[in-house]
């Protein structure tokens, strides 16, 4: 899995076009401040390294949302981080665990409808750490 976090005191989405078939309709548009944005893209060997995966997520949200005093996080799929694809039920069951966990330890969890394209507007701090790549 492959990560790109940023630390952004205003995040905006509205969902565009529905991209996979079994999902739900939606419309949605939401906002979000003082939020740990995480762009994620789950990849095919992933799915034997689940658990691993999972804990390793968990851990850098954490870790990175702590340096920037915030419990708010929004998860948006991001396809594009890697060639490498995990099947979309994976992914989605995935992303589920790790925001009901997430929601569990006091986080306040927005996610941008996954299996959407989406249009966002995102102020990303300047500090060093507002932006961090990782491959977990």
């Amino acid at each position: 899995m492959k990560i790109l976090m940023f630390y952004a005191p205003s995040f905006w989405f509205k969902t565009f076009a529905k991209v996979l078939e079994d999902v739900p309709d939606r419309d949605v548009e939401e906002s979000c401040e003082n939020a740990l944005v995480v762009f994620y893209h789950a990849e095919e060997t992933d799915v034997e390294r689940r658990g691993s995966v999972l804990t390793k997520f968990i851990k850098n949200v954490k870790w990175l949302s702590g340096k920037f005093n915030t419990k708010n996080l929004v998860l948006h799929s991001f396809n594009h981080l890697s060639s490498s694809k995990a099947p979309a039920d994976f992914t989605g069951d995935l992303i589920a665990e790790a925001k009901e966990r997430l929601i569990h330890t006091g986080f306040t969890v927005v996610e941008t409808p996954f299996g959407y394209l989406n249009e966002w507007k995102i102020h990303v701090a300047g500090d060093s750490l507002a932006k961090v790549f990782k491959e977990l």
